[in-house]
């Protein structure tokens, strides 16, 4: 199943994509795509309704994150053989954990906010992981079965604030608009090798990354199961799993970084695609504020 959330943010509702690629509301079988609805009953409940018995949405109504309260949004650095070779780093020996705020998650579409006093904004496609059931020191064998679903998130970072303004790399990753996700999630019985999946991001037009999640180096089932020995993962839960090559960081003969005015677009196989449109930062009260969820 491909579920998603649309409508004005703070006011999504829950829909499914049928096999035409068509919206069709979910309101009235479910209050919305949560905690609640992920676990494998709730599936196994939404994968027996025929999407075709649903209400047509009408118009392309904004999309926003597919999960709503997500508590946590974990994240996980230089986990690509291909990209730790860029950033001239040796592979990490174990998973590299941090954390994105959960308020910079927004849709799949809304607008980037360029953060005040920023010079160095860039880009990062990720395979993002929704995990379905509680999971606490669970093994690596079992680590899938608490996994819902698959995302694609775009790990907006802000390099100079990441890893030149001292501390963790948090502040660099958790600006407001720094977490779009979807524009679906698609459930995990649908991608048949996690493992396998071509990726791709485009700044104004132009490839910048090209990736497959073969290159990992620590798979999605690992880094479930490590993760869970050092905090309790829940239902909601976010885990974007690293980026492959093609920042703008590692860019030569010099770095290129996001302006007002550009326009990214990223996807994986499978999973779908984002695009979303560059903007200054313009206060609390700006367009890209409205539109973050």
């Amino acid at each position: 199943m491909k579920l998603l959330r649309y409508g004005p943010a703070g006011r999504e509702q829950p829909g499914i994509l049928d096999a035409n690629g068509k919206l069709r509301s979910l309101a009235g079988r479910i209050a919305d795509i949560g905690p609640g609805e992920l676990s494998p009953q709730s599936l196994r409940s939404l994968a027996a309704v025929d999407p075709a018995s649903l209400p047509l949405v009408q118009g392309s109504p904004r999309l926003g994150v597919p999960v709503a309260r997500t508590r946590k949004f974990i994240a996980i650095g230089l986990n690509y053989a291909d990209h730790a070779a860029e950033t001239h780093q040796p592979p990490p020996p174990e998973p590299v954990v941090f954390m994105k705020a959960i308020t910079c998650l927004q849709g799949p579409y809304d607008e980037v906010m360029i953060p005040r006093g920023s010079r160095k904004t860039d880009w990062e496609v990720e395979l993002g992981v929704v995990i379905g059931t509680r999971a606490q020191y669970v093994e690596e064998r079992d680590a899938l079965e608490h996994v819902a679903g698959y995302v694609v998130v775009n790990d907006v970072s802000e390099r100079e604030f990441q890893l030149e303004r001292a501390g963790t790399w948090d502040k660099g990753k958790g600006c407001d608009t720094f977490g779009p996700v979807g524009p679906w999630l698609v459930t995990r019985d649908e991608i048949a090798d996690v493992q396998g999946l071509g990726m791709w991001l485009e700044v104004n037009g132009e490839r910048m990354q090209t990736g497959n999640t073969r290159t990992m180096i620590f798979g999605v089932a690992h880094l479930v199961s490590y993760i869970s020995r050092f905090m309790t993962l829940e239902p909601g839960d976010i885990v974007t799993t690293g980026t492959p090559p093609g920042v703008g960081a590692a860019k030569k003969p010099k770095p290129i970084f996001l302006k007002p005015g550009d326009t990214v677009r990223l996807g994986i196989d499978g999973l779908g695609e984002q695009r979303q449109s560059v903007v200054a930062w313009s206060g609390p009260s700006g367009p890209a504020e409205a539109a973050r969820r």
